[in-house]
C-alpha cells in the first residue's frame, strides 16, 4: 500500500468501522465535458456526506492513488491535459511513471478493495460493445466485477452499449445484478431496457443483506445493485435508441475506430438531445451515490 495515500477522513471512518463510499473518476477525466465534469464530482459526495456516509474519489495523481480527493485535487484532475484512463491493465504503470488519471470502473474496483471499501457508486458500468462480433470489444469492468469482491451501485450499462449481450456476459459469470425495487435492468439514461433481472431486492436493506450472505457464502466477486434514474429526469427509451442509431450511422460514414468512437457517440448524444442526455446523466450520478451511500450505512449494521 505504499503507493496509497488515503484522505484523513476517509482512514478515519475505515479505521472506525464506518460507512464508506469509493467514486470513480473518469467521469472528470473522461466521462463529462467541463464544466459538468467538476460539478457532477463534487455533487456527488455531497449526496454521499448528506446520507450520513464519506465519499472517497480515487484517482492517480503523480503516480499515487489517492483515495479521497481535497476540491483542489478534484479540481486539478478536470484541468489535467490528456490524463491517462487507467484500467486493470494499465494501473501499475501509471504509478511507475508518475502519471495522473481518472481511474475507470475496474481501476476503481480494485483500488477501493485495497483501501478495504466495500461499495462504489457511479453512473453505468462498461461492458459488451455493440458490434462486439467483429471487434471483440468487451469492457474490462465485466471481468473486473466477476473476480473483485466490490460492490457498484449503478444505472446499469451505458445506453451505447450491446445491453442484451452484456447481461448475458454477467450472468455467465456469475456476477449477481440486482435490480433495487425493479425487475427490469435500467437502461442508464432510461428506466426501461425490456431486459427481465432474474433478482432484484425490495430496498436497500434487503440489498444489504443478499450483499452480506455472498461475503458469508466467500462467493466470489461483486454485485451490481442496478438502480434506475430519476423519474423526473429519465428518458424514453425509444427516443434515446433514435439518438444513438443516428449517432453510429455518422460513424460509420466518417469511418471512426478505436478509443475515438466513444467520446465522438457521447458527444452527439449530447447534441441530437439538446442536453437532455448531459442532464440525465448527472442526476443518476448523484441519485446513485445517495443510494451507494444509504448502502453502506446499511451494510454497516447487518
Amino acid at each position: 500500500m505504499d503507493s496509497f495515500i488515503l484522505q484523513d477522513d476517509v482512514a478515519e471512518a475505515l479505521a472506525d468501522g464506518l460507512p464508506v463510499v469509493a467514486l470513480e473518476s473518469t467521469l472528470i477525466s473522461h466521462g463529462l465535458p467541463a464544466p459538468h465534469n467538476l460539478q457532477a464530482a463534487q455533487k456527488a459526495e455531497a449526496a454521499i456526506r448528506a446520507a450520513g456516509a464519506v465519499p472517497a474519489t480515487i484517482a492517480v495523481i503523480d503516480g499515487r492513488v489517492r483515495v479521497g480527493l481535497s476540491n483542489s485535487e478534484l479540481e486539478r484532475l478536470a484541468d489535467t491535459d490528456n490524463p491517462w484512463k487507467l484500467s486493470r491493465d494499465n494501473l501499475a504503470t501509471a504509478i511507475v511513471q508518475n502519471a495522473t488519471g481518472g481511474t475507470t470502473v475496474a481501476a476503481t474496483m480494485i483500488c477501493s478493495h485495497q483501501a478495504r471499501i466495500g461499495v462504489f457508486a457511479t453512473g453505468g458500468i462498461g461492458g459488451v460493445h455493440r458490434g462486439w462480433q467483429e471487434s471483440l470489444d468487451i469492457s474490462a469492468d465485466l471481468r473486473e466485477l466477476a473476480r473483485t469482491p466490490v460492490t457498484v451501485v449503478c444505472s446499469g450499462a451505458k445506453s451505447l452499449l450491446d445491453l442484451p449481450a452484456t447481461l448475458e456476459y454477467l450472468e455467465t459469470m456469475g456476477v449477481p445484478v440486482i435490480g433495487l425495487a425493479t425487475h427490469e435492468l435500467p437502461a442508464f439514461f432510461s428506466i426501461e431496457s425490456g431486459l427481465v433481472l432474474r433478482q432484484s431486492a425490495s430496498n436497500v436493506a434487503e440489498a444489504a443483506a443478499i450483499i452480506a450472505k455472498r461475503r458469508t457464502l466467500q462467493l466470489e466477486g461483486g454485485e451490481i445493485l442496478a438502480v434506475p434514474p430519476p423519474a423526473q429526469a429519465a428518458l424514453p427509451q425509444a427516443q434515446v435508441e433514435q439518438w444513438i442509431d443516428s449517432a453510429i450511422s455518422e460513424v460509420r460514414s466518417v469511418g471512426l475506430r478505436g478509443q475515438s468512437v466513444t467520446p465522438f457517440l457521447l458527444t452527439r448524444l449530447r447534441e441530437l438531445s439538446g442536453g437532455r442526455t448531459l442532464t440525465t446523466n448527472m442526476a443518476l450520478i448523484e441519485h446513485n451515490a445517495a443510494t451507494a451511500a444509504a448502502l453502506a450505512r446499511e451494510i454497516c449494521c447487518v
